[in-house]
């Protein structure tokens, strides 16, 4: 296969604490180690739930240092994975950093907890500012001078409580601007083709399935490509969440377990389950080391197909960009399974009408150039933490 001469590619680093191994390297104020991660040990302080100002919450926090990218930062996305029993929750922050010194403010990037009742879950709209503003998901700079991030999280219980959240890690994947060199002369040169000739056992769940069975959380099945994209990789680590977690489904309907992902993943302040960080929040929650990255090329999504990890794409194409994935979207999630012997991506596509028409293969420029042009290659990288990650590229998105 070949392509126009490689150009530079997009700048993006990744980089993820875990607790409690991690916890010096960060300031505590109020928190400890605990053998699963960080806890709430002492309230610094009370905080009132914004939506309801009579409940009051105990709080705590851990905050991360200050990640140096060495690039001029466009945005970051965190990732977390934390535990939220009996009505807590945590708010997580995120600030730009240069020079040794903050660069903004903080802003709230996500109101989280595991359920939707009684904390509830949500981002936090309305956030703009001469520095940045807060797109769902995503801290995005738009005047201030950014070359680094810094990261925090408010452990929140019942105000008099005894029950604690526990944040198990924290992270974020920080980006430069893109590349002024146009999508697709970047194709997929590197003479690296890993992962050719491999496609993994992936389950193949339609989310189209649900359209006529659920219209909460987004809408139902033909806005449930996230979540139904996520299960198919939990439940090929055989990880997917028991059936006395989604016994509440009734109608139990197609797969009761892609409504327990949606209702998990919701976030009602975007009206989706399409928001990235809180999908792989809900895959941390089943006991997967799950984050989001971007990637610079299929090249590099090669890797982990070569190491044996499934991975969640997000795009957006119009009918005919990419053959074979023949409608219009202004953002999907597919899972990559594999690729040909020639190179070409093999794809669990959950928007097709049925289970059967799951599996399809697309064109490899095509398809990479309608990734790259649109989310900039994010991914879910979702895995037990026993299977190790391939080998990190010299700028380490991973």
């Amino acid at each position: 296969m070949t392509g126009p001469a490689p150009t530079t590619l997009r700048d993006v680093v990744h980089r993820r604490f875990r607790l409690p191994a991690d916890l010096a390297a960060g300031a505590g104020n109020g928190v400890r180690a605990d053998a699963a991660g960080a806890v709430l040990a002492a309230p610094t302080g009370q905080l009132a739930h914004p939506d309801d100002p009579t409940r009051r919450y105990d709080a705590a926090s851990w905050t991360s240092p200050p990640v140096s990218t060495g690039f001029a930062v466009a945005d970051v996305v965190p990732s977390w994975a934390a535990d939220t029993p009996d009505g807590c929750g945590v708010l997580v922050e995120l600030r730009g950093w240069h020079a040794d010194a903050p660069a903004t403010g903080w802003y709230a990037l996500a109101r989280w907890a595991a359920d939707d009742e009684p904390f509830g879950r949500t981002s936090v709209p309305g956030q703009q500012d001469a520095d940045a503003r807060v797109d769902t998901d995503t801290l995005v700079f738009t005047g201030a001078t950014v070359t680094g991030w810094q990261a925090r999280v408010t452990l929140l219980r019942p105000a008099g409580g005894t029950a604690t959240p526990v944040l198990r890690a924290l992270g974020a994947v920080a980006s430069g601007p893109r590349p002024a060199t146009p999508v697709g002369t970047h194709r997929a040169t590197e003479g690296d083709r890993a992962g050719w000739g491999r496609v993994l056992d992936v389950p193949r769940y339609s989310q189209r399935l649900h359209g006529g069975h659920e219209g909460r959380w987004g809408g139902g099945g033909d806005s449930w490509c996230s979540p139904t994209s996520v299960s198919m990789v939990l439940d090929h680590w055989g990880a997917g969440p028991a059936p006395d977690r989604y016994a509440w489904v009734a109608p139990p309907g197609p797969r009761p377990a892609v409504v327990h992902a949606a209702r998990h993943c919701y976030d009602p302040a975007f009206d989706g389950a399409g928001n990235w960080s809180f999908n792989t929040a809900y895959a941390g929650g089943h006991g997967m080391d799950a984050f989001v990255t971007r990637l610079r090329s299929l090249a590099e999504a090669g890797a982990f197909v070569a190491a044996g990890l499934p991975l969640v794409l997000a795009a957006a194409y119009r009918r005919g960009d990419v053959p074979g994935l023949d409608y219009d979207t202004k953002g999907h999630l597919v899972v990559l399974v594999g690729f040909t012997a020639d190179g070409d991506p093999v794809l669990n596509d959950p928007y097709a009408p049925d289970d059967a028409g799951v599996r399809r293969t697309v064109d490899r420029h095509r398809f990479e150039a309608a990734w790259l042009g649109s989310s900039g290659g994010i991914v879910y990288v979702i895995r037990p933490p026993d299977v190790p990650l391939p080998p990190p590229p010299a700028q380490p998105n991973w």
